[in-house]
């Protein structure tokens, strides 16, 4: 693990667990830092284990990620691209499929703030009206955000649909 590289462990989880996604976070690592080696880009790469999977986290100091932003793309088009093909590469290495998360420049972490703001107003309006909201169709991430909303607020929520025109809806419990 090189210096720009940290790992921080998550807590309550099998240490057998935590090592194994650390692994992988190892080799999405080194996958990465290719990459980034053969754009030219400066990136530090963080490691973490969050909510039962490896997490790797892109940034830079220089410019605000200003030149890491071409690896997101418009609505992260390019970033979930990545994340597969990071993925791919870890399952070639391990052996095992890989439910890693990437993020570059803080584009997940952003993305997950609106959603959890668009997850609050459609929760606001299903207990207003007792009525099944449904919300425009979105990628798996962004599904998966809005799910944990309604689970937390203690409604219920479906995925609907097929690929890419997947949504989510929210009902009452």
């Amino acid at each position: 693990m090189s210096e720009d590289e940290k790992v921080t462990p998550q807590r309550g989880a099998a240490p057998e667990t935590i090592k194994r996604l650390e692994d992988e976070g190892e080799v999405a690592a080194d996958y990465l830092e290719e990459l980034l080696d053969i754009a030219d880009l400066d990136g530090d790469i963080d490691i973490d284990v969050d909510h039962g999977r490896a997490a790797v986290d892109i940034v830079s100091e220089e410019d605000g990620g200003r030149w890491l932003k071409r690896l997101v793309g418009d609505d992260g088009e390019v970033l979930d691209a990545l994340q597969e093909l990071t993925r791919l590469a870890v399952q070639a290495k391990t052996g095992e499929r890989s439910r890693l998360m990437l993020d570059i420049a803080g584009y997940r972490k952003a993305r997950k703030a609106e959603l959890t703001a668009v997850g609050n107003d459609a929760v606001a309006r299903v207990r207003a009206s007792g009525e099944r909201v449904s919300l425009p169709a979105m990628n798996p991430f962004e599904r998966k955000v809005i799910h944990d909303v309604v689970a937390a607020a203690g409604l219920v929520s479906d995925s609907e649909g097929v690929e890419p025109n997947r949504y989510v809806v929210i009902r009452p419990a």
